[in-house]
């Protein structure tokens, strides 16, 4: 059966938003009742607060957890940094111009976060560029992460984790979008390419999933991508600060990954003490309904096992 886009995203939710910092607006959505804990979602490269689907939302606010989401800065209905924009030829090289800000301080901001909304403690599960904040917060803010899970990530190591040369081609290529179609068209080719185009109902997911970003703040993007990218180059390799996270961690990676290659969640799981690693296989860089409930099981396994 086809799922329906609008089972999968919430599209309606209540952006609500805090000011841990002057100028510095975060947007957040909550969801459940915190009977077991709370669990913060962390969102990838350019994806918004609502990339994270309903159905592993549910799974954890029935297993009595809260969720929130938010927006990364730069991306969304967060605020935008005033930091120097790289361009696409300073990334390809890796030539940074300075002053650019880096994932240790987006992780800051998910602190802030967690702080301004007054818990003391959460646990965090992140997926790509979500991931590596979430670590950088385990490791940098050890108090605030009662465990950790990391999904489809790595260590910033240029040995592993490397995305395929297709794919970067891909991201370094695309002119930024104009409107709302060029958006969604923009999106679909490349989850085509990183996803698994054949899940059936997957690309009504990626459409539904594009236009709600554009709506919500997709037109200002283009240079919040380039900088949350130039972020994870500046922050470079981080295997040493992952030896010092001591949160539960469960790392979980696909084997058909073209955006982060296996080798990365492998590093993540070897470097952070006691990790435990899962590799899901024929899974890609993306959430669908047939991974989904592997995935939920895993996370959901994981929470309620650090929180005994």
């Amino acid at each position: 059966m086809t799922p329906d886009p609008a089972c999968l995203l919430d599209l309606s939710g209540e952006d609500r938003f805090v000011e841990p910092r002057p100028g510095e607006s975060l947007c957040y959505r909550r969801y459940g009742t915190p009977t077991k804990g709370t669990a913060l979602l962390i969102a990838g490269l350019g994806l918004q607060l609502h990339s994270w689907p309903l159905p592993l939302i549910e799974a954890l606010t029935g297993a009595g957890f809260s969720v929130l989401t938010f927006d990364n800065r730069d991306v969304g209905r967060s605020f935008r940094a005033t930091s120097p924009t790289p361009n696409r030829a300073q990334l390809l090289f890796r030539r940074l111009p300075q002053g650019l800000y880096r994932i240790e301080d987006m992780a800051d901001d998910a602190a802030a976060l967690i702080t301004t909304l007054g818990l003391t403690s959460v646990h965090v599960v992140g997926m790509s560029m979500g991931s590596i904040i979430a670590q950088s917060l385990a490791a940098l803010h050890p108090e605030r992460v009662q465990s950790l899970t990391s999904i489809f990530s790595t260590t910033g190591s240029s040995r592993v984790g490397q995305p395929a040369l297709s794919t970067i081609a891909r991201l370094a290529l695309a002119p930024p979008p104009r409107s709302e179609a060029e958006a969604i068209a923009d999106f679909v080719r490349l989850m085509r390419h990183i996803g698994d185009p054949r899940i059936p109902g997957i690309e009504e997911f990626w459409r539904a999933y594009a236009a709600a970003a554009w709506r919500r703040g997709g037109a200002a993007d283009r240079g919040g991508f380039l900088r949350q990218i130039g972020a994870i180059l500046a922050s470079g390799d981080r295997t040493v600060s992952l030896a010092a996270i001591r949160a539960p961690t469960l790392v979980i990676h696909g084997d058909r990954d073209r955006m982060v290659h296996p080798s990365g969640g492998a590093a993540t799981a070897a470097a952070i003490p006691d990790a435990q690693f899962a590799l899901i296989p024929g899974m890609r860089h993306q959430f669908d309904p047939r991974t989904l409930p592997l995935l939920s099981r895993l996370i959901l396994g994981h929470l309620l096992l650090s929180a005994a």
